[in-house]
C-alpha cells in the first residue's frame, strides 16, 4: 500500500513538473488541427465539394453519417484497450498518423488528378479516404482523451480546450477570408485541391507538436477483463449512475437536431443560387463564432460548471435552426452560421470535459466510450434522415422538426440533469 501510494506521488509530481510544457505543445497541437481544419468545414467545404458531383440530398447527407459514425461509434469498443495502456500517447500519435492523418494527405492530389476526367471515381474516393479519416479518429480519440484528463488538471481543461481551439479557430478566420477569394479565382477543382492541400500541412505540424507531449506511464491496477464481458459489464454502468444516464438521454435527443447542420449551406445555395465563393463566404462568420465561443464556454465551465454551458448551446442551436426557417434572404446566414460556430464550439469543449465529472479515472474510459458512442449511433443516423425528410417534404420541414429536438433535448438537459462537479464536491 505505502509503496502503491509513493507511485502514485512520484506519478503526479512529474504531471505535475511536465503541465506548462504539456499545456503549451497540447495547445499548439489543437491550435493547428482547428485551423487545418477551418479549410475542411464539413458544414461549408465539403457539402459544397460534393455538390459539383451530385445534388442529392442523400449524398450530403452522407458526409455527416461517415463523419459521425466513423468518429463515435469505434470508440465504446477502444474503451477496454486504452484501459490497459500505460501510456495513452500511442493511440493519437503512433496510430493516429496512418489512421487519421495519412488519408487527408492524399485527399488534394486525389482530387488535382481525377476531378475532371474521372467524377464518379473521385467523388467515390472521396468517401473512401472521408470515412478512413473519421474512423481512424474514432479509433484514437479516446486514448487522445484520456491523455489529456492524466496530463491537465480538471479544473484548467475548460480552458485548455478553450484556448487551443481560439487560437485554431480565430486564425482559421484568416483561412475563411482566403477561401472564397481562392474558390473564386480558380476554376474547380484547384480551389479545393488547395483548400486539401493546407489541411493536410497544418495537420502534419499538429501531429509533431502532438508527439512532443510528456506523459508518464501509468500501469491500471484493475483486474483484465476481456471484451465481451467488458461490453456485457456495460448496461450496469448505466444503472447504476442516473444522473449520467439522464445526460445521455439528453444528447440523444440533441443528436438528432444535428439532422439539419449540413443542409445549412446547401439549402443557401439552392434558394439562392449562390456561387461557391459567396457560400464559401459563410465560413467567416462560423469562424468568428468558433473562435470567440472556444474562449467563452472555455472559461465559463471552468467556473460555473459545464452542464450551464451546454444548455447555453442547445437553446443557441435552436435558436440558429428558427432564423433558417424564416430567413427571407441569403445574409441571414452570416448569424446562422456564427450561431452554429459557438454551438459548435462549445458542444465540443464542454460535452467533452463534462463526461470527466461523471466518474473517477479508472472509470474514465468507459465514461467516455459511453458518452461518445450511445449518442454516436443517433449522430451518425440523424444525417440521412435528414437527407430523407428533406427530399420527401422540404428542408425548411426538417429544420423545424430539428429545431422542436434541440428544444426538447434543452429542457431535459435542464431539469434533469444535476451539474456533477457539485455532486461530487458534495459528497
Amino acid at each position: 500500500m505505502t509503496e502503491d501510494i509513493a507511485s502514485k506521488s512520484t506519478i503526479q509530481q512529474k504531471i505535475e513538473r511536465n503541465y506548462r510544457w504539456n499545456f503549451l505543445v497540447n495547445t499548439l497541437d489543437g491550435a493547428s488541427f482547428w485551423f487545418g481544419m477551418s479549410f475542411f468545414s464539413s458544414e461549408i467545404i465539403l457539402p459544397l465539394f460534393v455538390s459539383h458531383f451530385t445534388d442529392s440530398p442523400l449524398m450530403i447527407g452522407m458526409i455527416f453519417f461517415l463523419g459521425w459514425a466513423g468518429v463515435l461509434l469505434p470508440q465504446l469498443f477502444m474503451a477496454n484497450v486504452v484501459e490497459r495502456a500505460p501510456l495513452k500517447k500511442f493511440f493519437p500519435v503512433t496510430l493516429g498518423f496512418f489512421l487519421e492523418r495519412l488519408p487527408i494527405f492524399l485527399l488534394a492530389p486525389m482530387t488535382f488528378l481525377l476531378a475532371i476526367s474521372q467524377p464518379i471515381l473521385t467523388l467515390v474516393l472521396f468517401f473512401v479516404l472521408y470515412t478512413w479519416h473519421n474512423a481512424g479518429a474514432g479509433v484514437i480519440t479516446v486514448g487522445w482523451e484520456d491523455m489529456i484528463a492524466k496530463i491537465i488538471p480538471v479544473e484548467k481543461r475548460g480552458r485548455f480546450y478553450g484556448i487551443s481551439t481560439f487560437i485554431g479557430n480565430g486564425t482559421g478566420i484568416l483561412g475563411a477570408l482566403a477561401v472564397p477569394f481562392v474558390l473564386g479565382r480558380f476554376a474547380f477543382p484547384l480551389g479545393y485541391v488547395f483548400c486539401f492541400a493546407v489541411t493536410g500541412a497544418l495537420l502534419f505540424i499538429s501531429w509533431v507538436f502532438l508527439s512532443l507531449t510528456r506523459e508518464p506511464a501509468v500501469y491500471s491496477s484493475k483486474p483484465v477483463v476481456s471484451q465481451l464481458n467488458y461490453l456485457r459489464s456495460l448496461p450496469e454502468v448505466l444503472r447504476r449512475n442516473r444522473n449520467f444516464r439522464m445526460y445521455l438521454l439528453s444528447q440523444i435527443i440533441f443528436s438528432l437536431s444535428g439532422m439539419a447542420t449540413g443542409f445549412l449551406v446547401v439549402y443557401s445555395v439552392q434558394t439562392w443560387n449562390l456561387p461557391d465563393a459567396v457560400a464559401s463566404g459563410f465560413m467567416i462568420a462560423l469562424q468568428i463564432g468558433l473562435a470567440l465561443a472556444n474562449l467563452f464556454f472555455g472559461f465559463l465551465g471552468d467556473r460555473k460548471g459545464h452542464k450551464v454551458s451546454l444548455e447555453i448551446c442547445l437553446l443557441l442551436s435552436a435558436l440558429a435552426l428558427v432564423l433558417a426557417i424564416i430567413a427571407p434572404s441569403p445574409w441571414w446566414f452570416f448569424p446562422i452560421f456564427f450561431l452554429s460556430g459557438a454551438v459548435s464550439a462549445g458542444t465540443l469543449i464542454s460535452g467533452r470535459s463534462i463526461v470527466y465529472e461523471f466518474t473517477d479515472a479508472e472509470n474514465r474510459f468507459t465514461y467516455i466510450g459511453l458518452a461518445n458512442t450511445i449518442p454516436g449511433i443517433v449522430v451518425a443516423v440523424a444525417p440521412l434522415i435528414g437527407g430523407c425528410l428533406a427530399g420527401a417534404m422540404s428542408y425548411r420541414s426538417m429544420f423545424i422538426f430539428a429545431a422542436i429536438m434541440a428544444a426538447v433535448s434543452w429542457a431535459l438537459l435542464r431539469f434533469a440533469v444535476r451539474e456533477p462537479r457539485w455532486m461530487k464536491s458534495s459528497m
